[in-house]
């Protein structure tokens, strides 16, 4: 009798330490598709935590909280994105996936409440996130480039932009319309300007002629 007494006087202090030990956030989500108590969260294919309660809110949608352990809490970020998926080791099973849209970013803390995605939302923000990316990193190249145009190499450097300028373009192919759609209207227009600049430093140096395979190859996107 004294053990039990001793047992349930330790438990409460025992599920103290292990909250304290967590990262506690709760996700709202407006459907929960099956998820349920105890169900995996992952990050990159790791197992970090565990649902821990769901429930229906008086606002209309679902809060799902989950607890993620001691050593992946510095993984959960302002950039953090969690939506809900099939349990890739249990397919009868849902579980939480967290994603990084972005490197970097504040810290979640403990008891934050965070804003659920949907999986297709979290592709998009991949997809076009990494996008994104890439066109801002040509844009410093090709601005780079005008500035420093007499220590150029003819070949080399150029080769590099037309590697991104091709890789831009397999991106572009694999997303969707409305993503290629954004970066026709906002993006190809701000690497066009750039490329005019360069055009021009260009043909100062009687090396206008180098501009033709990125020519070509911006050619190919605006038909994607």
């Amino acid at each position: 009798m004294r053990k039990k007494i001793l047992i349930l006087l330790i438990l409460p202090f025992v599920f103290w330490a292990c909250k304290e030990n967590s990262l506690n956030l709760k996700i709202c989500f407006n459907q929960v598709q099956g998820l349920k108590h105890g169900n995996r969260v992952i990050f990159e294919q790791n197992h970090i935590g565990s649902v821990k309660r769901l429930f229906y809110s008086d606002e209309g949608f679902f809060i799902v909280d989950i607890a993620i352990k001691k050593d992946f809490a510095d993984t959960a970020t302002e950039y953090s994105k969690f939506s809900i998926i099939t349990d890739p080791q249990n397919q009868e099973n849902k579980a939480v996936e967290m994603i990084q849209i972005q490197s970097g970013g504040k810290l979640l803390h403990n008891n934050a409440t965070v804003e659920g995605s949907s999986e297709t939302s979290i592709l998009f923000q991949k997809i076009f996130g990494g996008i994104e990316n890439g066109l801002k990193d040509l844009e410093k190249q090709f601005e780079q480039f005008s500035k420093d145009l007499k220590s150029i190499p003819e070949t080399e450097e150029f080769k590099n932009i037309e590697d991104e300028l091709k890789r831009l373009a397999e991106e572009m192919k694999r997303s969707g319309q409305s993503v290629r759609q954004k970066i026709k209207e906002e993006f190809l227009p701000k690497l066009k300007k750039e490329m005019e600049k360069l055009r021009k430093r260009l043909h100062e140096f009687g090396r206008e002629d180098e501009m033709k395979p990125l020519e070509i190859e911006m050619e190919k996107i605006q038909k994607i």
